[in-house]
């Protein structure tokens, strides 16, 4: 099989012993890498917004919440990376192939919404870390943003593996941003080890809690991440895929463990600088306010760190967004447009918000909103293809596993219509 170009998902596919016999290290980290691609999308601009809400507002009082979110985000990755292994298909391709043709539809229609929506936040997100560390105005920082991703999405078309490792290396550095961050600002690890007793903190810590967990779960990275793993590396049998699919969950423990560090260093900063503190947070720019705070009460080190890690945070994970894209369209209807084209289109509505000159943290939160709408369609067709038995073969889920998806699933399902049920009618 030659390199597949064009679709986001340039690969020319791996030998698993071949990989392996590299040796031990070096074998494992060739091994790894679709689900630090994940990631990125669970330490967005959003998540900051969210995150720096929660300990400015409730300190160290859900700090349960990011680990449940965590946790939640491990097991869902995992299946979707699981059906990309055992079937040699992404989720896309298997909802065309097994749901009724107006089912497959409509799944790529809100899906092509969806992707929309998290351009928007992710975009917004990257200039206004422009804005913080250069002055640039919004929108022009928005047309720089624009430039620098187009120059990563260039990546891929010289191999998936440069593109993990680009999407890698800025994780990397929104991960050294918050240690950094977090080791000059401090924490109280007792009030952190209280923070994981489930509990709330009043009525408003409820739609907060709904709008940690809810919006956790990316829908463009459910159909991702499958897609990642589907063909990239390549087993002979039962044997080999079982083998690979172990590296596939350190994978993403070792991914995801990152994004649930850098989420729960973003609530532990905030909850330091602001609960305990004593500094004035202003909910309506949480993203603004926690970069006046740490410039206030640390330096400007701190808030530079901050700053830097936002733009990394906007530009990874707004070209991971593109990426799922580019899966959705060829998956579900069998088309495929140029990246460059696709990332016109996507970007367009995040340049209107930044030249109209709409508050950008408001934005933010509308797209989440949105958001919220597409993840029940991406998490409901991952349990259902991946229980059954003539998909998967011997990769099924267990009984167990079926239950704590489907547990997960209701859970989220029910705290985002709590989340629109508050936002838009109580």
């Amino acid at each position: 099989m030659g390199p597949v170009k064009g679709d986001g998902l340039a690969v020319a596919p791996s030998d698993l012993r071949g990989l392996l016999s590299r040796g031990r290290v070096r074998g494992t980290v060739a091994l790894l890498g679709p689900a630090f691609v994940a990631a990125v999308a669970y330490v967005d601009p959003g998540n900051f917004a969210t995150n720096f809400t929660a300990g400015a507002q409730y300190g160290y009082t859900l700090v349960w919440v990011i680990v449940v979110a965590n946790l939640t985000a491990m097991l869902v990755q995992y299946l979707s990376a699981k059906a990309g292994v055992a079937t040699g298909r992404d989720l896309p391709e298997l909802c065309r192939a097994h749901f009724p043709k107006p089912v497959s539809r409509s799944l790529w229609v809100q899906a092509e919404i969806v992707a929309m929506a998290t351009d928007l936040a992710e975009f917004v997100g990257a200039a206004i870390g422009l804005y913080l560390l250069f002055g640039v105005p919004l929108f022009a920082a928005g047309l720089i943003t624009a430039v620098v991703a187009f120059g990563i999405l260039a990546l891929e078309q010289r191999g998936y593996r440069r593109f993990e490792l680009a999407i890698a290396g800025l994780l990397g550095i929104v991960l050294l941003g918050f240690l950094y961050d977090l080791l000059v600002v401090g924490a109280d690890p007792a009030a952190v080890a209280a923070g994981l007793v489930p509990r709330l903190a009043g009525g408003d810590s409820v739609l907060l809690v709904c709008g940690i967990i809810g919006a956790t779960v990316m829908p463009h990275v459910v159909y991702l991440h499958s897609a990642l793993t589907k063909s990239r590396v390549a087993c002979k049998d039962d044997a080999e895929r079982a083998e690979l699919l172990r590296f596939q969950r350190l994978d993403v423990m070792i991914g995801l463990g990152a994004a649930g560090l850098i989420n729960l260093s973003m609530l532990v900063v905030a909850a330091s600088l602001f609960h305990e503190g004593g500094l004035t947070f202003h909910e309506g720019d949480a993203i603004q306010e926690a970069h006046r705070g740490l410039a206030t009460m640390v330096g400007g080190a701190a808030a530079l760190a901050f700053a830097v890690a936002l733009l990394a945070s906007g530009l990874s994970s707004s070209s991971v967004g593109t990426y799922a894209g580019q899966v959705v369209m060829q998956g579900f209807i069998r088309r495929r447009i140029p990246l460059f084209a696709r990332r016109a289109v996507t970007m367009a509505p995040a340049l209107l918000v930044l030249g109209l000159g709409l508050p950008p943290t408001d934005s933010l939160v509308i797209s989440q909103v949105v958001l919220s709408f597409g993840i029940p369609f991406a998490l409901i067709p991952l349990l259902l293809l991946t229980r059954r038995r003539d998909i998967m073969g011997v990769f099924v889920n267990h009984p167990a596993t079926t239950a704590s998806a489907a547990t997960v699933a209701v859970l989220i399902i029910g705290l985002n219509a709590f989340l629109l049920l508050e936002t838009f009618v109580l």
